[in-house]
């Protein structure tokens, strides 16, 4: 544990907890949409337990690091004169999922047949089945995660340390989240929308990673994700002001004389 503390190896720790908090967020936005379906008593639980199953499948990758390394660097099949690894094959796989998830969410939302009934009918999910749909994306965004770890640092106590801490700041503001998501509908299709876009960028990632790494594809979708927040923040906050008409603030008078 002692490693932890030389200047190297703090720095190394505080930057993965900054990427592992960043990359954190997807997980805990799929979590909270799907813990919101749960029945009221079991959704803190459902959350909690769904993080908890994130960090330990990260450790666990961490620990079988030489088997993700195999993963990124050993070609399965080939597809059109185009390699699939096996990370390729997971992030593939991953990304349909993801897509295909969130897509049957806003349908569910934006169903204009009687919304209510159907969502007494239909939108209460089991713990069971959220905690398996969890650990499957778990995977995907686990994946990411820890080779991204390996890339920053190869401190095995410096990248668990960085995990475990990130995943206590995730527990801690899960709930805020999902009431948050769950208080404003909006806020809920742009969660979704910005899980099919990840999904997306999974699905390019593992078709066509050099592709994808090039055109900095990452930075581009973070960047439209961080720019929708902030406008739909700037809505939310119109919308609290009691539906009342935004005024303009004064332009100054001109005087009779001048300009």
């Amino acid at each position: 544990m002692a490693e932890l503390f030389t200047a190297q190896n703090f720095v190394a720790f505080l930057t993965l907890l900054a990427l592992e908090t960043v990359l954190g967020i997807d997980n805990v936005i799929f979590i909270s949409i799907l813990s919101g379906k749960l029945p009221a008593e079991q959704q803190a639980k459902g959350r909690q337990m769904g993080i908890g199953f994130a960090v330990i499948s990260r450790i666990i990758l961490l620990l079988a690091i030489t088997w993700v390394q195999r993963l990124e660097g050993t070609y399965l099949f080939t597809i059109f004169e185009n390699h699939i690894s096996g990370k390729d094959l997971v992030l593939l796989l991953g990304g349909l999922f993801l897509i295909g998830k969130s897509t049957y969410e806003i349908h569910e939302k934006l169903d204009s047949e009687d919304h209510s009934a159907h969502a007494v009918k239909g939108g209460i999910l089991t713990l069971q089945s959220m905690i398996a749909q969890v650990l499957l994306i778990d995977v995907v965004f686990s994946l990411d995660s820890v080779i991204t770890a390996v890339g920053i640092s190869n401190s095995l106590v410096v990248m668990i340390s960085a995990i475990i801490l990130a995943a206590i700041i995730m527990v801690v503001f899960s709930g805020q989240v999902s009431a948050f998501i769950e208080r404003h509908p909006s806020m809920k299709i742009l969660a979704l929308s910005f899980l099919i876009l990840i999904g997306s960028m999974l699905v390019i990632e593992g078709w066509a990673h050099e592709a994808a790494k090039e055109l900095h594809l990452k930075n581009y979708i973070y960047f439209a994700m961080g720019f929708a927040v902030i406008v739909d923040f700037l809505q939310l906050r119109l919308k609290t002001k009691e539906n009342k008409p935004v005024k303009l603030h004064n332009q100054p008078k001109l005087t009779k004389g001048g300009d």
